[in-house]
This record gives C-alpha cells, sequence and structure tokens, in this order.
C-alpha cells in the first residue's frame, strides 16, 4: 500500500484508470493504511505491499494493525535480516500469512529450466535476470535501490536458490564470482552521497550437499530473464525465457492500458498475477498457495543476500 497515484506509473493515465476502478468495480482507495475501514466479521482481509524496501517495515505494522489475515509482501521484504524477522514474529503473534512476491518461483521458464536440468544429469543451471537501466542513470539506480542489487534485483534469483537448490547461509561450501562478467562501481548518486554496488553481477554457489547453481544479473542487460542450462565444460544445452510467446500479448495489452513504466513491470505482469491468483485462491480455501515462498523463505535468503555481498565485493576487488 502506497499513497494511491504518487509513485504509480503512468502518471495521468493512472488517474484516469483509478476513476474507472472506483466507477466499475467500487475500489476504493485511501492516503493511509490507517484510514481503511474496519474488518467485517466473517470477512477475510489480504493485504499488499509494493513500496521502497525502506518503508516496508512500518506499512507492515500497519496492516497487521488494521486486522489484515494475510499480506503479500513485496520483495526483499524489509531492509534487513533482522528487521524481516521481526516483521515475521509479529505476524506469528496475530496468525497472519505472509506470502511474499518472489514471481519467478512460479514462472514457466524456470519450471522448464529445472525440469531439463532434472532430466539431464551433471548439467549445470543459471538464472540470468536483466534488467534495461541507461549506464547514466545507474546513479540514480544505485540510490533508489540503496539495499544492493542481491537485496533488490537479484533476490528473486537468490529465492530460487533457497526454494529448489538448498541455499542457505549454514550450507554454503563456495561462491565464486565471474569476474569477467560482473562490475561493481562507486557512484554518487543524485543526493550526493556515494553508494557501491554491481552494474552487472555473476556468481556460482556450490552447497555442502552437493548441489550448485550460477545467479547472473545485469542493470542494463535488456528487459528478460532467462534460464541457461550448460554442459560440465560450458556449452550451452538450452535456454527458456520469460517472457515467451505466449506471454507477449498480455504484455502488449498491459503496455496499451497503463503506460510510462519500467519495461521490467510489464514483462513480469503474467507472472505477478499466475503469483496474486494462487495466493487469494489460497486464502479463500484454506489451502497451501503452490510454490508460492512464505516470509520463512524470505529471511533465508535475505540473509544469505547479506552474507554474499561483501564478499563478492571482495572477489572482485581483486581483479
Amino acid at each position: 500500500m502506497s499513497e494511491a497515484g504518487k509513485s504509480s506509473p503512468g502518471g495521468a493515465d493512472f488517474a484516469e484508470f483509478r476513476k474507472e476502478l472506483e466507477a466499475t468495480k467500487g475500489i476504493q482507495f485511501f492516503s493511509r493504511v490507517e484510514d481503511v475501514p474496519p474488518v467485517v466479521d466473517g470477512i477475510k482481509r489480504l493485504a499488499i505491499i509494493s513500496a521502497r524496501t525502506s518503508d516496508n517495515p512500518s506499512l507492515f505494522a500497519s496492516c497487521l494493525g488494521i486486522g489484515s489475515h494475510a499480506i503479500f509482501l513485496e520483495k526483499p521484504g524489509a531492509p534487513s535480516v533482522a528487521e524481516l524477522e521481526l516483521m515475521k514474529n509479529k505476524a506469528n503473534e496475530v496468525g497472519a500469512t505472509v506470502y511474499m512476491g518472489f514471481n519467478k518461483n512460479v514462472s514457466k521458464y524456470v519450471s522448464k529450466t529445472r525440469h531439463y536440468a532434472k532430466s539431464h544429469p551433471g548439467t549445470n543451471v543459471t538464472f540470468l535476470h536483466n534488467n534495461n537501466y541507461d549506464e547514466a542513470g545507474l546513479n540514480e539506480c544505485f540510490e533508489r535501490n540503496a539495499e544492493g542489487m542481491l537485496k533488490n534485483m537479484a533476490i528473486h534469483e537468490l529465492a530460487l536458490a533457497v526454494s529448489f537448490y538448498g541455499v542457505a547461509v549454514d550450507n554454503i561450501a563456495s561462491v565464486v564470482a565471474d569476474k569477467d562478467f560482473s562490475q561493481c562501481l562507486t557512484l554518487e548518486g543524485p543526493s550526493g552521497k556515494s553508494f557501491t554496488d554491481f552494474a552487472k553481477i555473476k556468481f556460482t554457489i556450490k552447497t555442502k550437499d552437493g548441489n550448485e547453481v550460477s545467479i547472473a544479473a545485469d542493470r542494463c542487460g535488456g528487459d528478460d530473464s532467462v534460464g541457461i542450462v550448460t554442459d560440465v565444460v560450458g556449452n550451452e544445452l538450452v535456454r527458456f525465457t520469460m517472457p515467451d510467446d505466449e506471454d507477449s500479448a498480455s504484455i502488449k495489452n498491459a503496455e496499451e492500458r497503463i503506460a510510462g513504466a519500467m519495461p521490467y513491470f510489464y514483462v513480469q505482469s503474467p507472472d505477478y498475477q499466475t503469483l496474486k491468483e494462487r495466493v487469494a485462491s489460497s486464502i479463500a480455501n484454506s489451502e497451501p498457495a503452490e510454490g508460492v515462498a512464505t516470509i520463512e523463505v524470505a529471511v533465508e535468503t535475505l540473509k544469505v543476500a547479506e552474507y554474499l555481498t561483501p564478499i563478492l565485493i571482495e572477489q572482485l576487488k581483486q581483479q
């Protein structure tokens, strides 16, 4: 929840879209969480929090305060592990379920990549995440996402590693940065403060129980996300991409309806629809949400991000 329209894509276009929703769907908009009316007995309330990471803890507390039975919390959830664990404990105290916005956990390209690798033993998997920032705008990007790439952009791929490859801080045997691919920069943001972060990063994690997965992220690499399967010597066998041809029409419709957003919002829209449908169905039917990450997964994912960031920065300094 955020102030309606102020941080939403499209500006005037969103204002018109909001009026349409109010008139045709009866949807109400409030400038503060605290202004939302009390829960009616017998009605389940789902709160969706999509805001700057630094604002999430206070918004989360407010959503619990208005009687939310469940919360859909956007990644990474909080700026630090300590804050996210506190949020988890508060939700447990009131019996609220917390789902996380790790859309790639339910993405088709991830399922296809994992299935292919499983059916071809001895292969290696890389999950690549591209965004299409201009290099000239990286200073603003670094400041706006001051929690860092691993806690922000690449958190989705780390969640895949935690969810499907047994990655946890206590289970990491080694992590090695690909220095040829990676780039770590210190840039001055619009405020005049300096921020050190990855413009792009690639690394391979090996776990103590024998799993291996590679993760790559490039702020200026494009609009897509890719699952790549290679053989033991690094030859590419297959790749699966988000978006695929099936999703192209829905992406085009989203661009036409609400213009002005970063392209990756449109690209990820079909998966977010799947994710939110599963969450809504879970709440309505009191059943588990298939494939959807919980706040417990998010806590471990954030621990991994905090653990890996200084290690990878140090490795790249040694170039």
